[in-house]
């Protein structure tokens, strides 16, 4: 029972003793010497050392008879672990090789445009993922030995990071093609602010739903979302919810109005937009911001400084930094702006956010069209965000921003698109043509601006703005790609993907979309949502709405100037 015991015990050690006593410190030593892995292993070895008739000798009175027998056996086992050790850890490492390429999607056989740092361009390329992250980029050959859950063949399709939309106002899609030709407060005044009074929870989900559905379609991945009405904690949640449940990641930035300021009375501003008290504007936006933290789509404080007071801009400031978090300001869109802060306060928007202290990476600016040198260099300095709208911006006729002094100051310039009542359409691709027509007419250069700075600015740089992991395809940054045919016949010849994309694109050509490693659209359908259900209760909300808004003379179907 000795030997029985000692084996099932699993330590040759006190086999070999009982064998030999003298064999007893060379096997310890040896034992000792063990790795954890061979030590383990011994466990296995019990049945085949039972199998082989070791423990036949276990009882029998002529014992003395099995004992040259019981040493050669208890070498030979010995041997057996040692080299049974050996081969786990072969097969362990073989495991952690086949762990390290083992990947949940792998995207192979596309124009892989990566814009990361060597802004390298993979024809044919390939993009391994597991869980939310990237895991590997490189040639199909590269990533030949990763094994997918799921290949998807890309060829005749452009694999690139999923574009960042980083101003826009999804409640206002119910408004869609209303409020043609207005200047931009007469826009305000007539169209949006009676629109945003009356519109209900209910509603504002409605058209968030359907923005984020329309996005997600267009290769969108992030969102930074201008939320002003309704902005009760519930409605102001729900909207980040909204965003989730289609599958984009993002913020959704709170509209702080609070009280007049001096120099709300440059602007014909209704008194309804200033019900909620400066506290509890805060309080919201705390009770906003804490529901939403650590979710794929959080709430940031967002005070509309061309009309509130300053010191709940401060405030603002001071929670976001308190909270971890960014904020959100729409700033010297349109010419009047800065003319209007130097008549009530002597000085221009951003020298009194710099002068305050409140001017810093944190600091995530709206259009920013008007700005003077030494704001540009305040910008740069503090390494702010500037949200270019393009689209927007020639809509409203606001001007054309200063883009390239903003970038080589050192400011964090990104692209959006500034909502469906003045952008009309939620797609990256036209933001990108349009910012570069934009500079080459402000400046009469055509070099102002190219393709590939376009697309940085709607990646790259948007993840920057955002403040998340994303806008390239590399190792380690989280998994939100667009996947383009580049076989559509307004894509074709093919001569520069890049160019292609950007000049020639459209957001009908994405078929697929990815946010975290999940496919959130794919062949021309969510994943998520029913989108059917989206947009038939968005056509009969927004039919409410713009009844019970007064804005009904908008709708008239042919509407000519005159001059």
């Amino acid at each position: 029972m000795v030997v029985g015991a000692a084996v099932v015990a699993g330590a040759a050690v006190v086999v070999v003793a009982a064998s030999s006593p003298h064999a007893a410190p060379r096997t310890a030593r040896t034992s000792a010497r063990l790795s954890n892995g061979v030590l383990r292993s011994l466990i296995f070895f019990v049945p085949s050392l039972v199998r082989s008739g070791y423990l036949l000798g276990v009882g029998c009175p002529a014992l003395g008879h099995l004992l040259p027998v019981s040493i050669s056996l208890s070498a030979i086992s010995l041997s057996a672990i040692i080299h049974s050790g050996a081969k786990a850890r072969r097969n362990g490492a073989r495991m952690n090789v086949e762990h390290d390429t083992v990947c949940d999607l792998l995207l192979t056989n596309g124009s892989v445009i990566t814009v990361d740092d060597e802004r390298r361009v993979l024809e044919p390329g390939a993009v391994a993922i597991r869980g939310d992250r990237i895991l590997a980029v490189g040639t199909p050959s590269d990533l030949d030995r990763y094994r997918a859950a799921r290949v998807i063949e890309c060829s005749g399709k452009a694999v690139l990071p999923g574009f960042v939309d980083t101003h826009t106002h999804m409640f206002q899609s119910l408004g869609r093609g209303l409020g043609e030709g207005m200047p931009l407060y007469p826009w305000l005044t007539d169209f949006m602010w009676p629109y945003a009074q009356v519109i209900s929870r209910e509603e504002a989900w409605a058209g968030v739903r359907l923005t984020a559905l329309e996005a997600a379609r267009a290769g969108t991945t992030a969102v930074v979302d201008d939320h002003y009405s309704p902005t009760d904690v519930e409605t102001t949640v729900g909207v980040a919810r909204t965003i989730e449940e289609v599958g984009l990641r993002g913020t959704v930035t709170r509209g702080i109005f609070g009280s007049p300021a001096e120099v709300t009375r440059h602007y014909d501003i209704p008194d309804y937009l200033f019900a909620i008290p400066p506290e509890e504007e805060l309080e919201i936006t705390r009770a906003a911001i804490e529901a939403t933290s650590g979710r794929k789509v959080g709430v940031w404080p967002a005070p509309d400084g061309n009309f509130i007071e300053r010191s709940l801009i401060l405030d603002s400031v001071a929670l976001a930094h308190e909270l971890d978090t960014r904020w959100h300001i729409h700033c010297s869109a349109p010419t009047t702006d800065p003319d209007a802060y130097i008549s009530c306060y002597g000085e221009r928007p951003v020298h009194w956010m710099q002068r305050a202290g409140i001017l810093d990476e944190r600091a995530a600016i709206a259009h920013g069209v008007w700005f003077d040198d030494d704001e540009v260099a305040a910008l740069g300095e503090a390494g702010a965000g500037v949200a270019h709208c393009p689209t927007s911006n020639c809509y409203m006729a606001d001007g054309a921003i200063r883009m390239n002094d903003l970038r080589s100051a050192g400011a964090v310039v990104s692209l959006g698109t500034d909502g469906s009542a003045c952008d009309h359409r939620q797609d990256m691709f036209e933001q990108m043509k349009q910012a570069i027509f934009v500079q080459r007419l402000h400046t009469l250069e055509p070099t102002s601006l190219r393709s590939e700075d376009a697309l940085e600015l709607a990646t790259r740089e948007g993840a920057r703005y955002l403040g998340i992991d994303a806008g390239v395809l590399a190792p380690g940054k989280l998994a939100d790609i667009a996947v383009v045919d580049l076989e559509r016949v307004h894509l074709q010849p093919l001569n520069r993907t890049i160019s292609t994309l950007v000049y020639a694109g459209r957001g009908s050509d994405v078929v697929m979309t990815i946010v975290g490693g999940e496919v959130i659209y794919e062949n021309g359908a969510s994943t998520k949502v029913d989108e059917a259900e989206v947009i038939a209760e968005a056509r009969a909300r927004s039919a409410e709405l713009i009844e019970r808004a007064g804005i009904t003379g908008l709708l008239k179907p042919w509407r000519r100037h005159r001059g």
